[in-house]
């Protein structure tokens, strides 16, 4: 019933994915998660009930470096979805990057809703 399970990460990732670069502005990666219908964005934003801190039009002139978390969970090509399930339910997210055995991204694989 459920053979997929047996599966592995990289039998079900994405294996063309969008990348950019450290130098990307946070006003082009909105662009194109808009472009490629991405369904989520990003946690820059704080908010008060006086404003947005930091402003929209400041935060969308940074570079994706100034932003973005390094320490990125992933998994390798041969993790068995089982544990990529456990992950993202422990983990509370929905998709994590292939990681290969050279250190180079392989893919994505996410769940869908």
């Amino acid at each position: 019933m459920y053979r997929f399970l047996e599966g592995t990460a990289d039998q079900y990732m994405t294996r063309a994915v969008t990348t950019v670069t450290r130098q990307t502005t946070m006003r082009e990666l909105e662009a194109l998660f808009e472009k490629h219908d991405f369904n989520s964005f990003l946690r820059a934003f704080s908010f008060t009930t006086g404003q947005m801190v930091p402003h929209y039009d400041e935060l969308m002139r940074r570079p994706v470096a100034e932003v973005m978390t390094e320490a990125v969970v992933h998994v390798e090509p041969t993790a068995p979805l089982t544990r990529v399930l456990q992950l993202m339910v422990s983990l509370k997210s929905r998709s994590f990057p292939v990681i290969g055995p050279d250190r180079k991204l392989v893919g994505m694989i996410s769940r869908e809703e």
